[in-house]
């Protein structure tokens, strides 16, 4: 508890978790407003067939997923940067416990930001709906609640593999470009390779299979919204065991 405690001070005390909370949460909500204004103007019947209101008031994901990898990461990188580290390890030299305590204190911070994120993006986007006289979703239709609780546990998860590729980086600008390719570039450009290479990166890339665990109408070639975030879980772990695996192994 006493480490678990000194995490809590470290993060909370460091503007940029903040920061990088608040950008999640009004960044995220931002352009899920800006992405789904698209439908707007658009009469119920010519919405495309499987037209997902859930899924629709999300697309900010597409960058919070970013901010919120950022904030993981910034938890290991900023020791790093000013050279705390190095006490930090003093006091608790056991390197597993420390980076247990820094992982769990994140994620409880990103757990409660993804929730923020996902609510606010939802609310705002459904109520714009319905002044567009569009369909719109409620937390009490069918499978929407399961999807808002994966979207907030989607950012978690992606808020650890930031930690993990911290720990792995230690460099605040190397873990920003590593998660850029990760959770943008490859998402974008990989499921354009010929072959069964494109249509796995499609499926299976975690990032990819991870966003289809918050939707509520299936989407053709996307897995299921389960092994979705079970692919993305994986994943977090496997980054997670490198990232301890090099902390206990390496010089500081």
């Amino acid at each position: 508890m006493n480490v678990l405690r000194s995490e809590w001070t470290k993060l909370r005390s460091v503007r940029s978790t903040w920061i990088a909370a608040l950008s999640t949460v009004s960044a995220g909500s931002a352009l899920s407003l800006l992405g789904a204004s698209d439908a707007l103007g658009t009469s119920p019947s010519d919405l495309p067939d499987g037209w997902d209101p859930t899924a629709t008031a999300l697309k900010g994901f597409l960058f919070a997923q970013l901010l919120i990898g950022m904030l993981g990461a910034l938890a290991v990188t900023s020791e790093y940067a000013t050279g705390t580290i190095g006490t930090s390890l003093a006091v608790v030299p056991s390197r597993s416990r420390l980076l247990a305590a820094k992982t769990a204190v994140v994620a409880a911070v990103a757990l409660v930001t993804g929730l923020v994120t996902t609510l606010v993006s939802f609310t705002a986007v459904q109520e714009m709906f319905a002044g567009a006289g569009l369909p719109t979703a409620g937390i009490g239709d069918p499978g929407v609640a399961g999807a808002l609780v994966s979207g907030t546990l989607y950012l978690a998860l992606v808020a650890l593999i930031g930690v993990a590729v911290g720990v792995l980086t230690r460099s605040t600008a190397s873990s920003l470009a590593v998660l850029v390719g990760v959770t943008l570039l490859v998402p974008a450009i990989a499921p354009s390779l010929p072959g069964a290479v494109g249509d796995w990166f499609a499926r299976y890339w975690p990032i990819s299979a991870g966003q289809a665990a918050y939707t509520v109408v299936p989407v053709d070639g996307a897995v299921a919204p389960g092994l979705g975030l079970a692919v993305l879980a994986l994943s977090a772990v496997g980054v997670g065991i490198a990232g301890h695996t090099a902390l206990r192994v390496r010089d500081v």
